[in-house]
């Protein structure tokens, strides 16, 4: 495995996208969450970020403290609660739901923005200087972004590690580009190829980790399009258009 390997994957979104995508994809009321819950989950993510050796912001590693510390809090009797100037509310989650509802109603906005401008675009064809066109370009229609990507390796390794015959073969050595060069075949033909069948023959955890590092690149360098159907149908895989 290239260990010096660094993914270059811009990450656009923030700790407050993960948290509501979180709560989206296990349908929980933004009003009612789980701090123990959501923490475990977002924490999760980190680790999986880490274990990619992609780059995050500090801001993630501010919301992870956060939660830990809103936890902790959660977790105390009434009568050990921080004192009254301390807190606005008896709940410690009131500060963070307020966020997310307050971020929610700021990204649907921008969602709409984001629709009238690809509309546009359709009519106007504009490139503006100094802009990298693959950097700014915004996910279309059904793409799906890089917390939907993680929550599916998430879900391959985990469903590999049940198995028993998950092996690491001393000596294997695979490379980011080899399988740059094997994802592009796999898609070749047109045809989608769905997420799961990119790693249903694969029983050894470098492996995949460094497949997924591959499929990274693709989408970002946009020669892979990763799509979904419906939210949270299993993601399609095709090669993008020339």
């Amino acid at each position: 495995m290239e260990t010096d390997y660094k993914v270059k994957l811009e990450i656009f979104e923030g700790p407050l996208d993960l948290l509501l995508y979180l709560i989206k994809r296990d349908e929980l009321d933004i009003y009612d969450i789980s701090l123990e819950r959501i923490t475990k989950q977002y924490l999760e993510y980190l680790q999986a970020f880490k274990e990619l050796n992609i780059d995050v912001a500090g801001e993630f590693v501010v919301m992870a403290a956060n939660l830990i510390y809103l936890k902790s809090r959660s977790l105390l009797p009434v009568d050990q609660q921080p004192p009254e100037e301390d807190v606005e509310e008896d709940d410690p989650r009131w500060d963070l739901i307020r966020q997310l509802i307050e971020y929610k109603k700021f990204k649907e906005a921008a969602a709409q923005l984001q629709v009238r401008q690809l509309e546009q675009e359709l009519i106007f064809v504009r490139e503006p200087n100094g802009i990298d066109p693959i950097a700014a370009a915004p996910l279309r229609l059904g793409e799906v972004g890089v917390f939907q990507l993680i929550n599916a390796f998430q879900a391959v390794i985990k469903r590999v590690e049940a198995r028993e015959d998950l092996r690491e073969i001393f000596g294997e050595h695979y490379t980011v580009s080899d399988k740059i060069e094997w994802i592009l075949q796999r898609v070749s033909d047109g045809v989608p190829l769905r997420f799961s069948e990119l790693f249903a023959r694969m029983a050894s955890r470098v492996e995949i980790v460094v497949t997924f590092l591959a499929l990274l690149e693709l989408v970002r360098l946009r020669q892979i399009t990763a799509t979904q159907e419906n939210p949270f149908d299993e993601i399609q895989l095709t090669a993008a258009p020339k």
